[in-house]
């Protein structure tokens, strides 16, 4: 990643492998990456996040969650296949290091095998080996790694319990767990980073997925319960001693959001080591082309804006002594696989941005990008662009002029934007099409047609949608039943928007005006007005719930015409306990 510059370290930290890792002081075979102690734990924060250059995710793989399927006592390889990734190999590791990534992120499920439900919360040896086994990897390949403990089947809900005992429970799982971790790698070098979490800290507290009673805290207790989080987590870390005295650790923001992780009420742990703290953010706005499967655009002015105003406030961080790494990111290709359009633009301008600003950008990838077949990135202009930036490159320029080439290039590129999308319309097409109202769903059990284009075969089996038709101004109600989905009901969501196909078309400047919102057959009040815009200025929305939306777009509409009023959530997902209906009634009003 581009970065300012130091003086490289030559002097090494060496360790030698067993079948369990990396151990120092041992008496077995030294790997290559025999390092000194001095690198990277001779730099800061700061300094450590411009050396770890380009990032990946190993997605989809030691997080893959088999737990409830396949108890504790399955091979390892079983749950790292389990959503279909191959097993790792060090060839993958060796072949990442070669397109460009100087570091990777490992997400963990370590409750896989854990029989924590009985009160033990030993993790299987089989376990801590085989992810010691790829750490060791990718440490010998000299890159940066860090590991979490990724949602993890949900478990991160009993903190939210409305019994004492539940979240007394919860921080002795927690605390147990990292010692365990901590211990087994206290004697590897600084290449490796330990997480506190993934998205965890912050709403989903209140998740439900295994604790039933979960949902008791408050937005303010979130917040307080993820600082007492991460505190324990760096003093149980510092705890054990060896190189974990000095270790890098990650501290995983609210929501991983950076605008929530930018609220006051978030506070950075205190620490016994200096300069030692990185904060953890992701981005994945606007998530109708980040985060969907449907074709999408990127590239836009008011796109490149979004992405230098959410990153450039993350300068509070770097300035207050803070490494930054925007711990995933990326537009997920199309459902055939292809590429999004713009995908390299939108990709450039992310680690041009994250090099003037010094944060280290990490990918998120289960396949997507990298081929763990042919061990390389097939698409050449991404390949071409992860080797640009890759650290041993920009280690041969000064900070200073890599800044500065990053900004001349956002700046051609920004100037050479266009000021609106460019929309070829089939408006036959559209007249036959029509319009559709109906509610966007993306929860912990259940899904319906999410993204921009109504697709209600995008359904969790046994969900049940009343669309409405669009014929004009009016009132129009659509709702989901969620009983008939094999657990009755959806614990929660992290996302959810009324949307109407071909709106912006058919009905340009029109108002979605929500009258009435009932949860489970009972009125639930908005915590604030909506605002009616369109992400791809086709399908009209509104959105309930969206954790990647911080602010109100300058052409968001309003009925009351003041969109300064208005709010980015006006649902909150923390308010229930389990969710088996939801019905909205609006009017659909005309400018």
């Amino acid at each position: 990643m581009k970065k300012k510059l130091f003086k490289q370290i030559i002097s090494i930290l060496l360790v030698c492998t067993t079948s369990i890792g990396l151990l120092s002081g041992c008496g077995g075979k030294k790997e290559k990456n025999d390092l000194s102690k001095s690198y990277p734990l001779n730099l800061t924060a700061v300094e450590a996040t411009t050396h770890m250059g380009n990032g990946i995710n190993l997605g989809n793989t030691m997080e893959a969650y088999g737990h409830s399927s396949y108890g504790t006592s399955a091979a390892v390889s079983v749950y790292e296949t389990s959503w279909g990734q191959p097993v790792t190999t060090e060839a993958m590791i060796k072949g990442m290091k070669a397109s460009g990534f100087d570091s990777i992120r490992i997400p963990i499920a370590w409750t896989n095998m854990m029989n924590y439900e009985s009160g033990d919360y030993t993790i299987n040896q089989a376990y801590l080996d085989r992810v010691a086994e790829i750490v060791t990897w990718a440490i010998n390949a000299e890159m940066f790694v860090i590991i979490n403990d990724h949602w993890d089947g949900g478990w991160w809900g009993k903190f939210g319990s409305s019994t004492e005992a539940t979240r007394t429970e919860a921080m002795d799982m927690f605390v147990s767990m990292w010692t365990q971790i901590a211990n087994h790698f206290k004697d590897y070098s600084g290449y490796l980073i330990f997480e506190s979490a993934n998205e965890e800290l912050g709403d989903r507290l209140n998740d439900r997925d295994v604790c039933s009673d979960s949902g008791s805290l408050s937005e303010d207790e979130c917040y307080a319960t993820t600082n007492k989080i991460n505190q324990k987590f760096v003093e149980t870390v510092r705890a054990t001693g060896g190189v974990n005295a000095e270790r890098f650790l990650l501290i995983a923001g609210y929501n991983t959001n950076i605008a929530a992780t930018l609220d006051k009420r978030f506070v950075m742990p205190t620490d016994t080591a200096k300069d030692r703290l990185m904060v953890s953010v992701h981005y994945y706005d606007p998530w109708s082309y980040c985060g969907t499967e449907d074709e999408a655009e990127w590239g836009i002015k008011s796109e490149y804006n979004a992405l230098r105003r959410s990153l450039s406030s993350l300068a509070t961080f770097v300035e207050s002594g803070y490494g930054v790494v925007i711990g995933e990111y990326g537009a997920l290709p199309t459902k055939t696989g292809e590429l999004k359009s713009n995908t390299v633009e939108f990709t450039s301008t992310m680690l041009d941005l994250c090099t003037i600003y010094k944060l280290c950008p990490v990918l998120w990838d289960r396949g997507d990008f990298y081929s763990k077949k042919t061990f390389n990135i097939p698409h050449k202009e991404l390949a071409d662009l992860f080797a640009q930036n890759k650290y041993s490159e920009e280690s041969k320029s000064t900070y200073d002029d890599l800044a500065t080439a990053a900004e001349d290039r956002f700046s051609t590129s920004f100037a050479n934007a266009a000021s609106e999308r460019e929309i070829i319309i089939d408006m036959d097409a559209i007249q036959a099409e029509g319009s559709r109202a109906w509610i966007m769903w993306s929860g912990y059990n259940t899904t319906y047609s999410v993204g921009d284009k109504y697709d209600s075969s995008t359904a969790t089996g046994g969900v049940v949608a009343n669309d409405a038709v669009i014929n004009g101004a009016g009132t129009y109600t659509v709702s989901l039943d969620f009983t008939g989905a094999s657990a009755g009901h959806d614990t929660g969501f992290s996302f959810s928007a009324i949307g109407l196909s071909n709106g912006e078309i058919l009905y340009p400047g029109y108002i979605i005006d929500i009258k009435e919102v009932l949860i489970n057959g009972e009125a639930y009040t908005l915590t604030g007005e909506p605002f009616t815009t369109a992400d791809d200025k086709i399908c009209t929305r509104v959105n309930l719930y969206n954790q990647w939306v911080n602010v109100v777009p300058p052409e968001a509409r309003t009925i009351d015409g003041t969109p300064a009023d208005a709010s980015p959530t006006i649902i909150d997902p923390t308010a229930f306990t389990e969710i088996k209906t939801i019905e909205i009634k609006f009017d659909f009003v005309a400018p």
